[in-house]
Protein backbone atom coordinates (compact mmCIF):
# COMPACT_ATOMS: atom_id res chain seq x y z
CA UNK A 1 0.00 0.00 0.00
CA UNK A 2 1.10 3.67 -0.76
CA UNK A 3 1.06 4.60 2.75
CA UNK A 4 3.70 2.12 3.70
CA UNK A 5 6.30 2.97 1.35
CA UNK A 6 5.86 6.08 2.38
CA UNK A 7 6.13 5.19 6.31
CA UNK A 8 9.10 3.22 5.27
CA UNK A 9 10.97 6.12 3.45
CA UNK A 10 10.46 8.52 6.81
CA UNK A 11 12.00 6.13 9.01
CA UNK A 12 14.56 5.64 6.46
CA UNK A 13 15.23 8.96 7.05
CA UNK A 14 14.98 8.76 11.17
CA UNK A 15 17.34 5.86 11.19
CA UNK A 16 20.29 8.35 9.28
CA UNK A 17 19.78 11.01 11.55
CA UNK A 18 19.87 8.76 14.68
CA UNK A 19 23.28 7.09 13.30
CA UNK A 20 24.48 10.82 12.77
CA UNK A 21 23.02 11.91 16.67
CA UNK A 22 25.15 9.05 17.73
CA UNK A 23 28.03 10.18 15.70
CA UNK A 24 27.54 13.83 16.97
CA UNK A 25 26.68 12.94 20.64
CA UNK A 26 29.81 10.84 21.02
CA UNK A 27 32.12 13.84 19.79
CA UNK A 28 30.48 15.85 22.28
CA UNK A 29 31.82 13.73 24.67
CA UNK A 30 34.99 13.27 23.33
CA UNK A 31 35.24 17.03 23.53
CA UNK A 32 33.83 17.12 27.33
CA UNK A 33 36.82 14.71 27.98
CA UNK A 34 39.26 16.87 26.88
CA UNK A 35 37.78 19.92 28.64
CA UNK A 36 37.84 17.90 31.73
CA UNK A 37 41.25 17.04 31.11
CA UNK A 38 42.50 20.46 31.22
CA UNK A 39 40.13 21.23 34.00
CA UNK A 40 41.82 19.14 36.16
CA UNK A 41 45.61 20.24 34.49
CA UNK A 42 44.99 23.89 35.77
CA UNK A 43 42.51 23.15 39.18
CA UNK A 44 39.36 24.72 37.70
CA UNK A 45 35.85 23.56 38.97
CA UNK A 46 33.85 20.94 36.72
CA UNK A 47 30.62 21.53 36.70
CA UNK A 48 30.41 25.86 35.67
CA UNK A 49 26.45 27.17 36.72
CA UNK A 50 27.35 29.76 34.06
CA UNK A 51 28.23 28.19 31.61
CA UNK A 52 25.97 25.94 31.58
CA UNK A 53 23.36 28.55 31.36
CA UNK A 54 25.34 29.92 28.39
CA UNK A 55 24.45 26.90 26.98
CA UNK A 56 20.87 26.75 27.39
CA UNK A 57 20.63 30.49 26.26
CA UNK A 58 22.31 29.64 22.93
CA UNK A 59 20.00 26.62 22.69
CA UNK A 60 17.11 28.83 23.09
CA UNK A 61 17.80 31.23 20.63
CA UNK A 62 19.12 28.27 18.09
CA UNK A 63 14.95 26.74 18.86
CA UNK A 64 12.80 27.01 15.85
CA UNK A 65 10.48 23.98 17.24
CA UNK A 66 8.31 21.86 16.75
CA UNK A 67 9.57 21.10 20.12
CA UNK A 68 9.71 23.09 23.12
CA UNK A 69 12.33 25.36 24.43
CA UNK A 70 11.40 23.34 27.76
CA UNK A 71 11.97 19.66 26.07
CA UNK A 72 15.06 20.72 24.25
CA UNK A 73 16.10 21.70 27.61
CA UNK A 74 15.53 18.61 28.95
CA UNK A 75 17.08 16.62 26.41
CA UNK A 76 20.26 18.42 26.49
CA UNK A 77 20.20 18.99 30.40
CA UNK A 78 20.95 15.07 29.99
CA UNK A 79 23.13 15.22 27.34
CA UNK A 80 25.12 17.46 29.10
CA UNK A 81 25.08 15.32 32.33
CA UNK A 82 26.05 12.14 30.62
CA UNK A 83 29.34 13.98 28.82
CA UNK A 84 30.41 15.56 32.52
CA UNK A 85 30.36 12.33 33.59
CA UNK A 86 33.38 11.36 31.88
CA UNK A 87 34.80 14.68 32.82
CA UNK A 88 34.51 13.38 36.91
CA UNK A 89 31.64 11.60 38.90
CA UNK A 90 29.99 14.34 40.13
CA UNK A 91 28.51 13.52 43.66
CA UNK A 92 24.88 15.53 44.64
CA UNK A 93 23.51 14.71 48.08
CA UNK A 94 19.82 15.84 48.58
CA UNK A 95 17.20 15.87 50.71
CA UNK A 96 15.42 12.07 50.33
CA UNK A 97 13.88 9.26 50.40
CA UNK A 98 14.43 9.08 46.60
CA UNK A 99 11.32 9.89 44.25
CA UNK A 100 10.94 13.46 46.78
CA UNK A 101 10.45 16.65 45.04
CA UNK A 102 13.77 17.69 46.14
CA UNK A 103 15.50 14.56 44.37
CA UNK A 104 13.37 15.56 41.51
CA UNK A 105 14.51 19.30 41.69
CA UNK A 106 18.27 17.83 41.99
CA UNK A 107 17.46 15.67 38.88
CA UNK A 108 15.81 18.57 36.90
CA UNK A 109 19.27 20.76 37.71
CA UNK A 110 21.97 18.22 37.60
CA UNK A 111 20.73 15.53 35.16
CA UNK A 112 20.67 11.69 35.32
CA UNK A 113 24.64 10.94 34.87
CA UNK A 114 25.20 12.36 38.40
CA UNK A 115 25.54 10.42 41.60
CA UNK A 116 22.38 11.98 43.41
CA UNK A 117 22.85 10.49 47.18
CA UNK A 118 19.77 10.96 49.42
CA UNK A 119 20.19 12.06 53.10
CA UNK A 120 17.88 11.78 55.78
CA UNK A 121 17.98 15.61 57.15
CA UNK A 122 19.04 19.54 55.49
CA UNK A 123 21.69 19.47 57.78
CA UNK A 124 23.33 16.28 56.38
CA UNK A 125 22.87 17.76 52.80
CA UNK A 126 25.49 20.54 54.33
CA UNK A 127 27.29 18.00 56.33
CA UNK A 128 28.17 15.93 53.13
CA UNK A 129 29.55 18.79 51.48
CA UNK A 130 31.69 20.31 54.41
CA UNK A 131 33.14 16.39 54.35
CA UNK A 132 33.76 15.97 51.33
CA UNK A 133 31.08 12.91 50.43
CA UNK A 134 29.64 15.36 48.03
CA UNK A 135 30.56 18.24 45.60
CA UNK A 136 26.99 19.96 45.68
CA UNK A 137 23.78 19.66 47.35
CA UNK A 138 19.95 20.79 47.00
CA UNK A 139 17.60 21.56 49.75
CA UNK A 140 14.16 23.45 49.29
CA UNK A 141 14.11 26.93 51.09
CA UNK A 142 10.05 28.17 49.91
CA UNK A 143 7.05 27.25 48.70
CA UNK A 144 3.89 29.09 47.24
CA UNK A 145 1.49 27.95 49.84
CA UNK A 146 3.67 26.97 52.79
CA UNK A 147 6.36 29.90 53.09
CA UNK A 148 10.10 29.35 54.12
CA UNK A 149 11.83 26.61 55.50
CA UNK A 150 13.51 28.08 57.98
CA UNK A 151 15.84 25.10 58.91
CA UNK A 152 17.54 25.70 55.61
CA UNK A 153 18.01 29.42 56.27
CA UNK A 154 19.10 28.40 59.72
CA UNK A 155 22.02 26.00 58.62
CA UNK A 156 23.62 28.89 56.47
CA UNK A 157 24.06 30.99 59.84
CA UNK A 158 26.06 27.33 60.66
CA UNK A 159 28.03 26.48 57.78
CA UNK A 160 30.13 28.68 55.33
CA UNK A 161 28.58 27.05 51.66
CA UNK A 162 27.88 29.09 49.34
CA UNK A 163 24.41 29.09 46.92
CA UNK A 164 25.42 28.15 42.86
CA UNK A 165 22.04 28.05 42.33
CA UNK A 166 18.13 27.71 42.32
CA UNK A 167 15.84 25.59 40.84
CA UNK A 168 11.81 26.34 40.80
CA UNK A 169 10.03 23.31 40.17
CA UNK A 170 5.96 23.17 40.16
CA UNK A 171 4.43 20.59 42.39
CA UNK A 172 2.15 18.64 41.15
CA UNK A 173 0.61 15.88 42.93
CA UNK A 174 -0.79 12.16 41.36
CA UNK A 175 -2.63 9.55 42.19
CA UNK A 176 -1.01 6.63 41.29
CA UNK A 177 -1.21 2.15 41.53
CA UNK A 178 0.50 -0.53 40.17
CA UNK A 179 -3.64 -1.18 39.74
CA UNK A 180 -4.63 0.32 36.24
CA UNK A 181 -8.19 0.04 37.76
CA UNK A 182 -9.01 2.93 39.86
CA UNK A 183 -12.17 1.46 40.40
CA UNK A 184 -10.63 -1.58 42.71
CA UNK A 185 -8.33 0.91 44.77
CA UNK A 186 -9.69 0.46 48.58
CA UNK A 187 -6.73 2.47 50.83
CA UNK A 188 -4.22 5.37 49.32
CA UNK A 189 -1.52 6.35 50.79
CA UNK A 190 0.41 9.33 51.23
CA UNK A 191 1.84 12.17 53.47
CA UNK A 192 0.35 14.38 55.54
CA UNK A 193 0.43 17.59 53.42
CA UNK A 194 -0.06 15.34 50.00
CA UNK A 195 -3.82 14.13 51.48
CA UNK A 196 -4.85 17.62 52.82
CA UNK A 197 -3.96 18.93 49.24
CA UNK A 198 -5.68 16.42 47.51
CA UNK A 199 -8.66 15.86 49.86
CA UNK A 200 -11.19 17.62 48.21
CA UNK A 201 -10.60 15.46 45.14
CA UNK A 202 -10.42 12.10 47.10
CA UNK A 203 -13.76 12.68 48.65
CA UNK A 204 -15.30 13.54 45.36
CA UNK A 205 -13.77 10.93 43.53
CA UNK A 206 -12.97 8.29 45.61
CA UNK A 207 -15.03 8.71 48.72
CA UNK A 208 -14.89 5.11 50.06
CA UNK A 209 -11.21 5.09 49.70
CA UNK A 210 -9.07 4.82 53.37
CA UNK A 211 -6.55 8.00 53.59
CA UNK A 212 -3.46 6.43 55.60
CA UNK A 213 -1.02 8.96 56.05
CA UNK A 214 3.12 7.87 55.87
CA UNK A 215 6.16 9.89 56.48
CA UNK A 216 6.74 11.08 52.73
CA UNK A 217 5.17 10.96 49.31
CA UNK A 218 8.04 8.56 48.18
CA UNK A 219 7.06 6.23 50.94
CA UNK A 220 3.30 6.00 49.89
CA UNK A 221 4.60 5.23 46.47
CA UNK A 222 6.77 2.33 47.72
CA UNK A 223 4.16 0.64 49.59
CA UNK A 224 2.05 0.86 46.74
CA UNK A 225 3.63 -1.00 44.36
CA UNK A 226 3.46 -4.03 46.57
CA UNK A 227 -0.50 -3.57 47.19
CA UNK A 228 -2.90 -4.26 44.38
CA UNK A 229 -5.28 -2.26 46.16
CA UNK A 230 -3.43 0.85 47.09
CA UNK A 231 -2.25 4.09 45.34
CA UNK A 232 -0.29 6.72 46.41
CA UNK A 233 -0.26 10.80 46.30
CA UNK A 234 3.33 11.64 44.90
CA UNK A 235 5.07 13.06 42.56
CA UNK A 236 5.49 11.63 39.24
CA UNK A 237 9.19 11.05 39.60
CA UNK A 238 7.70 8.55 42.33
CA UNK A 239 5.40 7.16 39.58
CA UNK A 240 9.02 6.28 37.32
CA UNK A 241 11.38 5.20 40.43
CA UNK A 242 8.05 2.54 41.90
CA UNK A 243 6.78 1.74 38.19
CA UNK A 244 3.59 2.93 39.22
CA UNK A 245 0.31 3.64 36.76
CA UNK A 246 -0.55 7.23 37.15
CA UNK A 247 -4.66 7.31 37.12
CA UNK A 248 -4.91 10.61 37.75
CA UNK A 249 -3.11 13.78 37.47
CA UNK A 250 -2.67 17.14 39.43
CA UNK A 251 -5.60 16.05 42.21
CA UNK A 252 -4.26 18.82 44.56
CA UNK A 253 -6.57 21.93 45.09
CA UNK A 254 -3.54 24.35 44.40
CA UNK A 255 -2.89 25.50 40.88
CA UNK A 256 -0.23 27.39 40.86
CA UNK A 257 2.24 25.61 43.91
CA UNK A 258 5.38 25.66 43.33
CA UNK A 259 8.74 24.68 45.19
CA UNK A 260 11.66 26.78 45.38
CA UNK A 261 15.26 24.56 45.83
CA UNK A 262 18.83 25.38 46.42
CA UNK A 263 22.22 24.42 45.26
CA UNK A 264 24.85 24.24 47.39
CA UNK A 265 28.07 24.04 46.91
CA UNK A 266 32.09 25.52 47.89
CA UNK A 267 32.27 28.49 45.57
CA UNK A 268 30.42 31.44 43.84
CA UNK A 269 30.02 31.25 40.09
CA UNK A 270 31.05 33.48 37.72
CA UNK A 271 28.27 35.88 36.52
CA UNK A 272 25.90 35.23 33.46
CA UNK A 273 23.88 38.71 33.64
CA UNK A 274 20.92 37.56 34.96
CA UNK A 275 21.77 36.63 38.66
CA UNK A 276 20.91 36.59 41.60
CA UNK A 277 22.62 37.80 45.20
CA UNK A 278 21.97 36.10 48.97
CA UNK A 279 23.07 37.57 52.20
CA UNK A 280 22.54 37.97 55.24
CA UNK A 281 22.51 40.64 57.85
CA UNK A 282 21.79 41.74 60.99
CA UNK A 283 20.88 45.04 62.21
CA UNK A 284 20.97 47.01 65.93
CA UNK A 285 18.31 47.37 67.97
CA UNK A 286 17.22 51.07 67.81
CA UNK A 287 14.90 52.58 65.87
CA UNK A 288 14.58 52.98 62.03
CA UNK A 289 18.09 51.00 61.87
CA UNK A 290 16.51 48.18 59.22
CA UNK A 291 15.50 51.40 57.13
CA UNK A 292 18.60 53.07 57.26
CA UNK A 293 20.52 49.47 56.56
CA UNK A 294 18.42 49.23 53.01
CA UNK A 295 18.82 52.72 51.83
CA UNK A 296 21.78 52.28 50.03
CA UNK A 297 19.40 49.34 48.05
CA UNK A 298 17.04 52.60 47.42
CA UNK A 299 19.57 54.80 46.79
CA UNK A 300 21.44 52.84 43.93
CA UNK A 301 18.43 51.44 42.30
CA UNK A 302 18.75 47.53 43.42
CA UNK A 303 15.55 45.48 43.29
CA UNK A 304 15.33 43.69 46.49
CA UNK A 305 13.55 40.23 45.42
CA UNK A 306 13.54 38.91 49.34
CA UNK A 307 13.50 39.76 52.71
CA UNK A 308 13.09 37.27 55.49
CA UNK A 309 13.37 37.59 59.00
CA UNK A 310 14.58 34.72 61.63
CA UNK A 311 15.85 35.00 65.44
CA UNK A 312 19.08 34.95 65.90
CA UNK A 313 19.03 32.11 68.43
CA UNK A 314 21.68 34.40 70.47
CA UNK A 315 19.29 36.91 72.48
CA UNK A 316 15.51 37.95 72.31
CA UNK A 317 14.30 39.87 69.93
CA UNK A 318 17.25 39.75 67.56
CA UNK A 319 16.74 39.15 64.04
CA UNK A 320 19.14 38.08 60.99
CA UNK A 321 17.81 39.11 58.07
CA UNK A 322 17.86 36.70 54.61
CA UNK A 323 17.75 38.76 51.67
CA UNK A 324 17.64 38.23 48.03
CA UNK A 325 18.13 40.86 45.42
CA UNK A 326 18.74 41.00 41.56
CA UNK A 327 22.30 41.02 40.12
CA UNK A 328 26.07 39.62 40.79
CA UNK A 329 28.20 40.87 43.64
CA UNK A 330 30.76 41.33 40.77
CA UNK A 331 28.92 43.91 39.61
CA UNK A 332 30.51 47.11 40.53
CA UNK A 333 26.85 48.70 41.70
CA UNK A 334 26.10 45.50 43.53
CA UNK A 335 29.49 44.95 45.52
CA UNK A 336 29.42 48.90 46.40
CA UNK A 337 26.04 48.32 47.84
CA UNK A 338 27.04 45.30 50.01
CA UNK A 339 30.00 47.73 51.19
CA UNK A 340 27.97 50.32 52.39
CA UNK A 341 25.73 47.48 54.55
CA UNK A 342 28.52 45.88 55.19
CA UNK A 343 30.07 48.58 57.25
CA UNK A 344 26.41 49.90 58.51
CA UNK A 345 25.09 46.48 60.47
CA UNK A 346 26.88 44.26 62.99
CA UNK A 347 26.59 41.15 60.86
CA UNK A 348 27.15 40.30 57.41
CA UNK A 349 27.29 37.34 55.16
CA UNK A 350 27.35 36.64 51.49
CA UNK A 351 25.13 33.74 50.77
CA UNK A 352 26.21 33.64 47.36
CA UNK A 353 25.50 35.16 43.33
CA UNK A 354 24.10 32.68 41.52
CA UNK A 355 22.07 32.14 37.99
CA UNK A 356 18.50 33.19 38.25
CA UNK A 357 15.98 30.14 37.93
CA UNK A 358 13.79 31.51 34.42
CA UNK A 359 11.65 28.89 34.70
CA UNK A 360 8.62 27.53 36.83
Amino acid sequence: MEYQETLKKLREEIDKIDKRLVELINKRAELAKQVGEVKKKHNLPIFVPSREKEIFDRLEKLNTGPLSNDVIKHIFREIISACRSIEENIKVAYLGPKATFTHQASLKYFGSSVEHIPVSTIKDVFEEIVKKKAHFGVVPVENTIEGVVNYTLDMFLDYDLKIIGEIILEISLHLMSINPDRSQIQRIYSHKFGIAECRDWILKNMPHAQLIEVESTAKAAEIAKDDYEAAAIASESAATVYGLHILERKIDKHLFNYTRFLVIGDEIPKPTGNDKTSFIFSVRNESGALYKALEPFYKNGINMTKIESRPSKKEAWDYIFFTDIEGHIEDEKIGKTLQELQKSVPFFKILGSYPRATEK
